[in-house]
């Protein structure tokens, strides 16, 4: 019996002008016989198993990057909601991987705001309908970056290894031979542009936010630089003997949140010099993973970022979201509007902002902007089904 039915049931006997009879009998029938008390508990315990992802490590031993430097033993870590669905050839047919942005993991995707809005009973992602990866990429998370040992010493690694892996996560070690979708904010959006170019027959579509199908310039490549120098040229990190994190690190990562914020929102919530100091003060404390390498190897990593050449090659279906406070990819320059042109079955959008979102960093609410995704799941599920007939 679908969930949904017994927690509508389960839902209308919450309220007390609802419990009748009726109702009652309903939701019994509904239940397979249980009593409307325990299918209620039942019912929301699948729904909340649903939502607790599954964490796993793939090992890959003696790992060769592009560069032709090895890495002895790669964990790529990574999480699961959902469960995989076989059609009639016995292939995992419902498949969505999901990749998070620089200097983060897997986790950021996997906040309350993004299971509710986005993976919960009845939303765009819905993990009981698709069986959703999300990898903490190369460098980033519990998967292998330079602070787990090597520091500064670690081999250097481009968006492109980070696509190879993930590629290899789903096709070698998942055994899916095609995903239904890729769902990838600003570095995954720009991944997903990868993938629809690498592995065309691999993907069915892809959702890029918050990322340009352009190499990594202007302003974009000025403040990777700068926040990398800063990072460089503090002598706690040439020495490599810092014991927690650096100085180079505070500063670098509160430039990073002056771009990557909204204007708008600064300009509402920093009316004053006692809100600006304290702002500063919250970001400048030290984080989970605050290791100077693992943000400057991120950092660097996107320099081999280029899809632009073969973007009218693209056959994946492709529906691109901006928003138009975001700093990093500014709309007024619209390259979105004009790569896209290229792009033979894509689709783009530009949100709006408001002081009430938070410029590039919107990606982290998707509450925000959860309605593109069901467009986006709504344009491809019914092509896919056209296409069936």
């Amino acid at each position: 019996m679908p969930i949904t039915a017994v927690l509508k049931a389960a839902q209308s006997l919450q309220r007390p002008s609802a419990l009748s009879f009726k109702a009652a009998a309903a939701l019994v029938v509904l239940s397979s016989c249980l009593a409307p008390s325990a299918a209620q508990e039942t019912s929301k315990k699948q729904v909340s198993n649903l939502l607790q992802q599954k964490e796993s490590d793939a090992i890959y031993d003696n790992y060769r990057l592009r560069s032709g430097e090895t890495i002895e033993r790669l964990r790529l870590h990574f999480a699961t909601l959902g469960n995989p669905h076989r059609d009639a050839t016995g292939n995992i047919d419902n498949a969505i991987m999901v990749l998070h942005w620089t200097g983060n993991s897997g986790a950021s995707v996997l906040t309350p705001e993004y299971k509710q809005s986005l993976f919960a009973d009845g939303k765009p992602l819905d993990a009981s309908k698709y069986y959703l990866i999300v990898p903490d990429n190369l460098g980033h998370g519990q998967s292998t970056k330079p602070s787990d040992g090597l520091r500064n010493k670690f081999p250097r690694y481009g968006y492109t290894d980070i696509v190879d892996l993930q590629h290899k996560l789903v096709t070698e070690t998942l055994g899916i031979k095609r995903l239904r979708a890729i769902l990838g904010m600003s570095m995954g959006g720009m991944n997903a542009w990868q993938w629809a170019e690498a592995y065309p027959d691999q993907v069915s579509a892809i959702m890029p936010v918050v990322a340009f199908p352009v190499p990594i310039s202007g302003r974009n490549l000025l403040w990777r630089r700068m926040a990398a120098a800063i990072i460089r040229n503090d002598p706690e990190w040439q020495s490599n003997g810092y014991a927690t994190t650096t100085r180079g690190y505070v500063q670098a990562q509160q430039f990073i949140r002056l771009m990557i914020d909204g204007v708008p929102r600064f300009q509402k919530a920093i009316p004053d010099v006692k809100s600006a100091d304290a702002f500063i003060e919250a970001i400048s404390k030290p984080g989970p993973s605050s290791d100077p390498n693992d943000i400057l190897y991120s950092l660097e990593s996107s320099q081999d970022y280029n899809p632009e050449p073969k973007l009218s090659e693209v056959k994946t279906k492709v529906f691109a979201l901006n928003f138009d406070d975001d700093e990093f990819n500014p709309d007024r320059l619209q390259i979105l509007q004009q790569s896209m042109k290229k792009v033979a079955n894509g689709r783009s959008v530009v949100q709006k902002g408001s002081p009430d979102s938070f410029g590039h960093l919107t990606m982290a609410h998707p509450a925000l902007w959860a309605g593109h995704v069901g467009e986006f799941m709504k344009w491809i599920e019914t092509q896919s089904a056209t296409s069936t007939r």
